[in-house]
């Protein structure tokens, strides 16, 4: 089962453009990210700069309408994930756990959509798309 752990960082959406990362912070995320590919589950993570340099596309009036960031209205943003492949539900919590994530962050923990998890008409839908990672599509798990 595949699983996204999504680092919620408080205070992250009002950070600015150019962050000071604290060295040992960072080695202790690697290590914690060390240990999630030794045990094989790691599939891919990456950290996504402050919501101050990114832009959200809305669709409200059917046309697309831009906003530059920050997004004040924002109570929560990402600051990076996880995609793993574990067992269980039980078994991605246990890896967040074990996350050396400060008193400030949280991470969500969602399962990612599988194919089955839909009819089969919806499965026929999105079988003309081959996804480059063997996801949704021609090229399913």
């Amino acid at each position: 089962m595949r699983f996204m752990m999504l680092m919620i960082p408080q205070g992250y959406e009002s950070a600015p453009a150019k962050l000071d990362l604290d060295p040992e912070r960072v080695a202790a995320m690697m290590r914690y990210n060390q240990a999630l590919k030794d045990a094989g589950v790691l599939i891919t993570l990456e950290g996504l700069h402050p919501p101050a340099t990114g832009a959200r596309v809305r669709f409200d009036s059917g046309l697309p309408v831009v906003t530059d960031g920050p997004f004040t209205e924002a109570k929560e943003v990402i600051g990076g994930f996880w995609m793993i492949d574990v067992a269980s539900r039980a078994e991605a919590i246990a890896w967040a756990k074990k996350c050396p994530a400060s008193a400030n962050e949280m991470i969500e923990i969602r399962q990612v959509q599988e194919m089955g998890d839909f009819s089969e008409e919806v499965q026929q839908a999105a079988a003309t798309f081959e996804h480059p990672q063997g996801g949704w599509g021609k090229a399913l798990r």
